[in-house]
């Protein structure tokens, strides 16, 4: 139907994407109103061990169709996977975020969802795998853990260490034709001029948005994600060129058009 935006093209055009614990559901409707392009209802990290199942029971009784969110769901090794993708199964839910993704947790939980998954690169396993991760069909978009990558590789706590590793990511999403990856979180959520620097060096390495811990962090993000008028008049020419060629080969400032650049070029005024 046209006008329809699906789960996926959401995903796609998010900057923000904001967490909030399973086990604190009177922050669940705060969360929604914050702002974020997104909200996602944290089972895993944020979830204490013993309160999984009373987490999963709170946003259970929550959910509704009318206020889609997504789920961080718990590694599929563990004892809530199969559960926390049932409850996946309910309207309420747009996605799964899926954590420590591997090709072969990609696959499995794609194939159990069916709904569009947002993959965590946060393990040296993850890294192995990102073009099979980013290739996954209904894998919607990536996303950088960067302090679990960090641990498991044994990194320093210098975030700019897994920048080489951003830039896969990017090249990833890139391959397989889905949308710019996410940033992860930037854990001192007051201090200000950390995370302008984070969402500068993340747009710079090709990220598009960033997953936030605070609802203080979504306007410094939007700002830092947000398309130059420059970026939004070369859109406007690459979607009206590609809706008046009929189908034709058509060029925009001397370039070649095809649909990754008409879809980027959407995204970009998606976001605006």
């Amino acid at each position: 139907m046209p006008g329809v935006v699906t789960a996926a093209e959401r995903i796609a055009a998010a900057r923000t994407l904001l967490f909030v614990p399973a086990d604190r559901p009177e922050r669940f409707d705060k969360a929604l109103a914050a702002g974020a392009d997104l909200v996602i209802v944290d089972l895993e990290d944020a979830v204490a061990p013993a309160m999984k199942d009373a987490a999963r029971a709170n946003l259970a009784d929550w959910l509704s169709a009318e206020r889609p969110v997504l789920v961080r769901v718990n590694v599929p090794a563990s004892p809530q996977f199969s559960e926390d993708l049932a409850l996946c199964a309910h309207a309420g839910v747009l996605a799964v975020v899926l954590p420590k993704a591997s090709a072969e947790s990609a696959m499995l939980a794609a194939a159990a969802a069916a709904k569009p998954i947002v993959a965590l690169i946060e393990t040296a396993q993850g890294i192995a795998d990102i073009a099979a991760v980013a290739g996954t069909e209904g894998v919607a978009r990536l996303a950088m853990g960067a302090i679990d990558l960090a641990g498991d590789l044994g990194l320093g706590a210098e975030d700019s260490l897994v920048d080489p590793f951003r830039l896969q990511m990017t090249l990833a999403s890139r391959l397989a034709g889905i949308a710019a990856p996410v940033d992860g979180v930037t854990a001192a959520f007051k201090d200000e001029a950390r995370l302008a620097s984070d969402v500068s060096r993340a747009r710079a390495l090709g990220f598009s948005g960033k997953l936030c811990i605070h609802p203080l962090q979504l306007a410094a993000v939007r700002v830092g994600f947000a398309a130059t008028p420059e970026q939004i008049a070369w859109a406007q020419r690459v979607v009206e060129a590609d809706a008046g060629a009929a189908g034709r080969a058509v060029q925009v400032d001397g370039e070649m058009v095809d649909k990754p650049v008409v879809d980027r070029a959407r995204r970009i005024l998606a976001a605006r």
